[in-house]
């Protein structure tokens, strides 16, 4: 007894009529060409949103940045045609000792105003960081000055408190000491400037304190359990767990000391012989480079001045971030 196997007839054999199309209909493959177009119509739609960020960046930043580089190898003056003098503006800027000077009291108000400001948050930081009523509030009034700081208003007033027989002034013969105003000296007008960014501790604060309350408090348990102190706990489990949140605010800090200005510029005097303070005692790296750019009209020298401020924070930014390897503790994989 034999077995027939009999085959079903292929789609090509069917009659037209009676060929039928898969249950979700034929599937067609997108053609190369097709894609194509469409990708170049998505990153159109693309750089045309980006089109405003491309021509501020392009007209107000790198512009400006690469003219300044050139202007900096440039007698330039605002008025006339820039000539190229090589490297005649660095070596006029080492050899000015008014330079030197700005030098020197930029560094000292970066090597005093950072780290007293970075203690001032941190010490805010550990107390808000306990549970207690209006918390919310103290956090809003501590953060307040950061935001208002900077303002010309806030430097007027500043200077104002600072003057003879101002605030400060009264308050110190109360006590004996009779120094007179501090704007008006030329060795404490710099402590002025020192107090006012101390006084604008707010922004780091805010961010040792979100690294405050990320550090488990089971660590703080153990640690009282096995009789740790205070102090102990402190250097032993919170300096370490929040290292990282440290390591950010000494960098963002030490950069924007460098920077300072407006500050320094009004309390100083604002114009004139003693726009940076009496006896240059407040003139700052930058104080100074508004000088010699808008003041005494050497553009090109003020641009060699800029440059080298950047490659000095380059330098110290660098400095910083290799140091980090020795005292910043980050978690496996977080870093």
């Amino acid at each position: 007894m034999g077995t027939t196997v009999t085959h079903a007839p292929a789609m090509e054999d069917l009659p037209k009529g009676k060929r039928s199309e898969p249950r979700h209909g034929p599937v067609d493959s997108p053609r190369p060409a097709a894609l194509k177009r469409r990708r170049r119509r998505e990153n159109l739609a693309g750089y045309l949103f980006m089109s405003p960020w491309i021509a501020g960046f392009l007209l107000l930043t790198a512009g400006p940045m690469i003219a300044s580089l050139y202007f900096a190898f440039t007698d330039y003056n605002l008025f006339d045609a820039p000539q190229w003098i090589g490297l005649d503006n660095f070596s006029e800027m080492f050899g000015d000792p008014r330079w030197r000077h700005s030098v020197q009291v930029t560094l000292w108000y970066v090597a005093v105003g950072t780290p007293l400001k970075l203690l001032a948050a941190l010490g805010v930081a550990l107390l808000l960081a306990q549970s207690r009523r209006g918390q919310a509030f103290y956090r809003a009034a501590f953060y307040a000055p950061s935001l208002i700081g900077a303002s010309v208003s806030v430097a007027i007033v500043w200077k104002a408190i600072f003057s003879d027989d101002a605030v400060v002034d009264r308050t110190q013969k109360i006590f004996g000491i009779d120094v007179g105003g501090w704007t008006g000296d030329p060795d404490m007008i710099i402590y002025s400037l020192v107090a006012l960014t101390v006084w604008q501790f707010g922004a780091p604060m805010v961010i040792f304190l979100a690294g405050l309350k990320q550090v488990p408090r089971e660590l703080y348990e153990a640690a009282e359990v096995d009789g740790a102190g205070k102090m102990r706990r402190f250097w032993n489990i919170t300096l370490p767990m929040i290292s990282p949140v440290l390591f950010f605010n000494v960098l963002l800090e030490t950069i924007h000391s460098f920077q300072i200005f407006s500050s320094a510029y009004i309390v100083g005097g604002g114009a004139g012989s003693n726009a940076c303070g009496p006896a240059d005692g407040s003139m700052v790296y930058t104080c100074y480079l508004y000088v010699q750019g808008f003041e005494n009209s050497r553009m090109g020298l003020a641009s060699a001045m800029a440059w080298l401020l950047l490659v000095a924070v380059a330098l110290v930014t660098a400095v910083l971030f290799w140091s980090q390897k020795r005292w910043v503790h980050y978690e496996e994989g977080a870093r």
